[in-house]
């Protein structure tokens, strides 16, 4: 199985802010201000429980089907085990350490 490479464009024509010329002439490609902006800690948290949510719904809509017989093999239902086990337990391990850094900032005297 051979897969397409897209060719990347190169040279001049790809990128002309990011020219020897232009770099020295202290011109910087345009940057666009929506994507400068860092998204909240807490969107960032609530994405990641959310993905560790579907993906334990992934997994117990994989056993459900393995034990009715509804056409999933044994594989997917233990790749979605476990992918949805991986997932628990590095959300887990991020709590911990966010509760462990909570109580170093409040055990600290000013």
């Amino acid at each position: 199985m051979q897969f397409a490479i897209t060719p990347l464009t190169t040279g001049p024509a790809a990128a002309p802010n990011l020219t020897a010329a232009g770099m020295m002439a202290g011109r910087l490609p345009p940057v666009d201000k929506a994507a400068e902006a860092p998204a909240p800690f807490s969107d960032l948290l609530t994405d990641a429980v959310g993905q560790v949510n579907q993906l334990e719904s992934q997994a117990r809509t994989a056993i459900d089907g393995l034990i009715t017989g509804s056409g999933v093999d044994v594989h997917q239902a233990m790749i979605a085990t476990q992918k949805a086990s991986m997932s628990f337990e590095l959300a887990l391990a991020v709590r911990n350490k966010a509760v462990q850094a909570y109580q170093q900032v409040i055990g600290m005297q000013f």
